[in-house]
């Protein structure tokens, strides 16, 4: 059954309407007539919903049961990736949302080829945003992972204050004769529980980059003894993770 993510709530008759996009989808991707169902998402739940009418821009859709049960990881995860070269990001994106990330924050950090015009952020951010719309909604999750701007090293320190786990993949760790295993650093995460991993782009964070965030209470994490690219850690990450909590 299709899914789709309401901007409103239902009202107190159990209707309310669909346009847009999804509209758009609804009518001539679909070609969904009045009478059938599809699935609704507003504030993390889920209703059957069975399409009412069809109106010249809009869908109306009638409530018809209400689920509460939860396809989320139970620990929040926040990745912050550092600017990749191509469609890289597009992909993090997309896969991350079905393995359950719950934030993005795209990362310009020292070694990013990858230089956005600040200009054009929004639109980029917009693309990522529908992209990570259309995954959650293929992929049956209950909230759609939010994209934020651009940060810079020195202003993800500042985002990441409140989180209740930092970490960051660092190679050198990898390389060292006791590299910090995931799962060792999952021992103490419970449930609930916000986290938020950072990974260098193509050539991994600089050495003074791993240095700030070391002293913001980061802590270093290992990935493994190969070398995996920018756009392979972050999945490989959160697949540890719903091995790990779920």
């Amino acid at each position: 059954m299709q899914r789709y993510f309401l901007e409103q709530p239902f009202d107190a008759q159990g209707i309310v309407t669909i346009d847009g996009d999804d509209y758009k989808h609804i009518v001539k991707v679909m070609r969904m007539m009045p009478g059938q169902e599809i699935l609704t998402v507003y504030d993390e739940i889920v209703s059957i919903a069975i399409i009412k009418e069809i109106l010249e821009n809009q869908v109306i859709v009638l409530q018809q049961q209400v689920f509460h049960k939860t396809n989320e990881l139970p620990v929040h995860v926040t990745i912050a990736c550092g600017l990749p070269k191509g469609d890289k990001l597009d992909l993090i994106t997309q896969k991350g949302t079905e393995l359950g990330m719950n934030r993005l924050i795209p990362l310009a950090a020292n070694r990013s080829i990858v230089k956005w015009d600040y200009k054009k952020s929004d639109k980029r951010v917009e693309r990522l945003q529908k992209i990570a719309k259309e995954a959650a909604e293929q992929c049956h999750r209950n909230k759609i992972p939010e994209i934020l701007p651009v940060h810079t090293i020195t202003q993800l320190v500042d985002y990441a204050a409140s989180f209740d786990v930092k970490l960051f993949a660092d190679e050198e760790d990898a390389k060292s004769d006791m590299p910090h295993k995931i799962a060792d650093r999952l021992k103490n995460v419970y449930h609930k529980q916000s986290i938020i991993v950072v990974f260098g782009p193509e050539g991994g964070l600089a050495r003074e980059e791993a240095g700030l965030l070391q002293d913001a209470g980061f802590l270093p994490i290992s990935l493994g003894p190969r070398i995996l690219r920018t756009e392979t850690a972050p999945l490989y990450l959160l697949s540890a993770m719903s091995y790990e909590f779920e």
